[in-house]
């Protein structure tokens, strides 16, 4: 093999290794989504041998639905675990802590709670707008 084609297989060694590096540094993530997405507060069960279950509280500026739904998408998730996300405007009163028991937030936090996204234990996930909401 001449010196030539040596060079072109390095230099298209090193292209693909650059492009392969680019990629994985520039996966969408939370922070590219719309609304300004604060985690308020967060809980998990201690339980290591079983399912794992998260609990967060997060507030963001407006009602985005997709926006919030691709946001619980983004979260941690364990085959066979629990992932429950509640969201409240920013701004208005939202919880400092969860419980890991009943509906997870405090009684007078819930009419502040625009939506809760929850991914189950085989993967399957929902959101549903005001939870909360007795008129529904």
């Amino acid at each position: 093999m001449n010196k030539s084609k040596k060079i072109l297989i390095v230099i298209a060694i090193i292209l693909l290794f650059g492009w392969m590096l680019k990629d994985s540094f520039t996966q969408p993530g939370i922070k590219d989504l719309k609304g300004n997405f604060t985690e308020l507060t967060f809980v998990r069960n201690e339980q290591n041998t079983g399912p794992v279950i998260r609990i967060y509280a997060v507030s963001l500026k407006d009602s985005l639905w997709q926006e919030m739904e691709q946001y619980g998408n983004y979260m941690p998730h364990n085959k066979y675990g629990t992932t429950k996300v509640y969201f409240f405007i920013e701004g208005k009163p939202a919880p400092v802590s969860l419980s890991l028991d009943g509906d997870n937030i405090e009684e007078s936090f819930k009419k502040y709670c625009i939506a809760r996204y929850e991914k189950g234990a085989m993967g399957q996930n929902s959101l549903v707008k005001y939870p909360f909401d007795s008129s529904n």
